[in-house]
């Protein structure tokens, strides 16, 4: 198992997944509450100096989360989660694709199914997210655009709002 606070990538490319763990200090039903409620959502989903911003959030099986990234000069990238599954405090999964401010999806970058999974052992809670492609040019595309770097400042960043 990785040290707390080590975000870990796996790539899986015969299989077309990327595997993201890290364990956050803090107990389960906090580290699931800022991954799913927009007002915390908004404190860390984004790399420093970018900003989370939250167009509308319905977290529930058929509802989405479409947001927005907004850098220091006011560029915006767009995003929404379609939720397909929820088990509350344990898992939850959908497809995440980049769109515009409508939530029109971006044919021009894959879509990725997220597998999101919750563990507790004790005050700590290990995150696992697995994510699938179509291909392994979609993983590389992904990566290319700084997916790794940027997903670990993110979680830097929610570890500083689990300080709080």
């Amino acid at each position: 198992m990785a040290a707390k606070n080590e975000t870990v990538f796996t790539k899986d490319l015969a299989n077309k997944t990327m595997r993201i763990t890290r364990t956050f200090n803090a107990p389960l039903t906090i580290v699931w509450r800022a991954w799913t409620d927009p007002e915390i959502l908004d404190q860390w989903w984004a790399p420093k100096p970018w900003k989370a911003m939250t167009k509308s959030m319905d977290f529930r099986v058929g509802g989405s989360w479409l947001y927005c990234m907004q850098g220091p000069q006011g560029e915006k990238s767009w995003g929404i989660a379609e939720y397909e599954s929820i088990s509350i405090l344990k898992n939850f999964s959908g497809i995440d694709s980049f769109c515009d401010e409508h939530g029109k999806k971006n044919t021009e970058i894959a879509s990725t199914n997220w597998n999101t999974n919750f563990s507790s052992d004790g005050n700590a809670t290990a995150v696992e997210v697995v994510m699938s492609f179509k291909s392994e040019a979609d993983i590389q595309q992904l990566i290319d655009m700084g997916f790794q770097e940027g997903f670990k400042m993110a979680h830097g960043n929610l570890d500083d709002v689990l300080e709080k």
